[in-house]
């Protein structure tokens, strides 16, 4: 199995960029999944391409940081919630859509389309407050075990607000 995830950082990182698994830099989980060795080895590129639209549609929306809460067993996992919003809703269900298209199988299915909670781990002192608007800047496809090397991750494939705009003052 290959282990990736589809996150939306909310703290600068760069394509490629590979950090260790503990070390995460603050994000929105979109959608955890597995894509079986039966999947060819560029389904990563196969999932960028169905992603493309949806996630260049949603660059620049501004989320509305909710409550604190506790997640995991007990609630030993401090988060703050991300206010619901349709654009960030419509994002995870075409990139779910895009896992299950591809034979993908989704590593939380209990929290995912109407059951998703967006939400940012406090990681390291930092977390944002009730009342930050956090604008869905950087997207990224990352890999959880790269090279079956599961102690690190690696972003494959970094859409950024930054880039979008850049191909939109180039085509006009």
């Amino acid at each position: 199995m290959r282990n990736l995830i589809w996150v939306a950082f909310t703290e600068p990182v760069r394509p490629g960029l590979v950090f260790p698994r503990s070390d995460w830099p603050l994000h929105i989980t979109l959608l955890r999944f597995d894509v079986g060795t039966d999947v060819s080895a560029d389904v990563a590129d196969v999932l960028a391409d169905l992603a493309e639209a949806p996630v260049q549609g949603a660059l620049g929306t501004q989320l509305i940081i909710g409550e604190e809460a506790g997640f995991g067993h007990m609630g030993s996992i401090p988060v703050s919630l991300v206010e619901q919003n349709p654009l960030l809703q419509g994002l995870h269900e075409e990139l779910f859509d895009a896992v299950v298209s591809v034979g993908g199988r989704i590593a939380t299915p209990n929290y995912v389309l109407e059951r998703y909670r967006p939400h940012i781990s406090h990681h390291d002192g930092k977390r944002p407050k009730p009342g930050d608007v956090v604008v869905l800047d950087q997207v990224a496809l990352v890999d959880m075990a790269p090279e079956g090397n599961h102690t690190i991750r690696r972003i494959l494939r970094l859409w950024t607000q930054d880039a979008a705009e850049a191909e939109d003052t180039q085509s006009a």
